[in-house]
């Protein structure tokens, strides 16, 4: 049986900046669709730079952006075509919205895309919906705070109906409650097939959340797989600029000591929580001695 195609792939990209600089050196990642990926690495790796190239906004100096194992044209109309169905979501708010009010801002990709005014009522409706922002639509947006400003780009997207979602550090500047609500949405939009890609510092969170790990070091993808399985490698953990999650560390130590089976292990922290509350109780009054 022959696989699939990636939904997107970067084949040996390279990106130099106007200033000189070096954003990407011989690039390669692959998107499989309907998963959860999640961008490693440290400051200045190339993560932005990834993002830009997926979508379309910069065009790569060598090598090649493929949507659907096909090279994308990067004339007007490539760029339109291959825009409608993979959507960015930029880490400042501020450089995304434009519009004075909520629901203008949301309805700016649906009405670009020549959709009648009621198809966009609803996709607004739904995208709002969606980011639990229905009741802001009216709002002028300099009024929100921060986190609703980073919902409304979402919805702006999703209102975009994107095949493909891919966002830049869209947990930085939320809250824990803000941060476990848009993890619940991105986990409802892979449910529903889209193709979910974030970046993120937060090795702790892409471990637990993400299907898919792509680990940059230098402008380079030093290695993408299955999560449980980058999970196992230190080295690749290091070498992109992160430690090895702490759920995984403490799993580690606690088989180690014949507390915990070797597998499966948990990557996050609540997981390691409950595989440690199924345990049997060793003694039924903890503090009394036996004669």
């Amino acid at each position: 049986m022959v696989s699939a195609p990636p939904v997107l792939e970067l084949a040996g990209v390279d990106h130099v900046y106007p200033d000189g600089s070096t954003g990407l050196r011989d690039c390669s990642l692959a998107l499989a669709r309907g998963r959860r990926h999640a961008l490693l690495g440290a400051n200045g790796a190339g993560k932005s730079t990834v993002l830009l190239h997926l979508n379309g906004l910069l065009r790569p100096g060598a090598g090649q952006l493929r949507h659907d194992g096909q090279p994308v044209d990067h004339g007007r109309a490539g760029l339109a075509a291959l825009r409608r169905r993979v959507g960015l979501v930029f880490q400042d708010p501020d450089r995304q919205l434009f519009a004075a009010h909520v629901e203008e801002d949301v309805s700016f990709g649906p009405l670009n895309l020549g959709f009648d005014a009621g198809t966009v009522r609803a996709r607004v409706a739904a995208a709002l919906d969606a980011v639990g922002l229905r009741e802001h639509a009216g709002r002028a947006v300099h009024r929100l705070s921060f986190g609703q400003k980073k919902r409304v780009c979402i919805a702006g997207v999703l209102a975009m109906e994107p095949e493909v979602l891919l966002l830049d550090e869209p947990m930085a500047g939320l809250d824990a409650a803000m941060q476990a609500g848009l993890a619940a949405l991105l986990d409802r939009l892979a449910a529903r097939g889209v193709t979910v890609l974030l970046s993120t510092h937060d090795a702790d969170f892409a471990f637990g959340w993400a299907d898919d790990i792509h680990l940059l070091a230098a402008g380079r993808c030093i290695a993408s797989g299955r999560a449980a399985t980058l999970a196992a490698r230190p080295d690749l953990l290091h070498a992109a600029g992160h430690r090895v999650p702490l759920a995984i560390a403490l799993h580690a130590e606690l088989a180690a000591r014949g507390v915990l089976p070797q597998s499966p292990a948990p990557r996050s922290v609540p997981a390691l929580l409950d595989a440690l509350r199924a345990l049997p109780r060793q003694f039924e009054h903890p503090g009394e001695t036996t004669a």
